[in-house]
């Protein structure tokens, strides 16, 4: 997947709050949860619940394993480091235009 369409699917994915929430409470496990211990926390149903997990695996967030006729889901935030790699960016360039801008008004003061 290009790095341009994983960012892509990690802001779609985060677009939505019940999607940040669910992220945020399988970041927070201290093990995988099932379909049915994250519906508990919402109040959604279980299918809605589903169809958020699923885009968030989409994107590369969340990975869903079988256990007999449990399905465990575990985040992985390591898609993460793409956001933080392109914010990056836009770190230098805000640095480097301030500065230039404190130089401006240091030299015209």
């Amino acid at each position: 997947m290009s790095s341009a369409n994983t960012i892509d699917k990690i802001f779609k994915a985060f677009s939505d709050g019940t999607r940040r929430e669910i992220f945020h409470l399988l970041m927070l496990s201290a093990s995988a949860l099932t379909l049915s211990q994250i519906a508990d926390q919402f109040q959604i149903s279980r299918q809605g619940v589903t169809k958020h997990i699923e885009l968030l695996k989409d994107a590369g967030l969340v990975s869903i394993k079988n256990e007999g006729r449990q399905r465990l889901c575990d985040a992985n935030p390591q898609p993460l480091n793409e956001i933080k790699g392109w914010l990056a960016f836009y770190d230098r360039f805000w640095d480097a235009k301030l500065g230039d801008l404190s130089q401006f008004l240091d030299d015209n003061t």
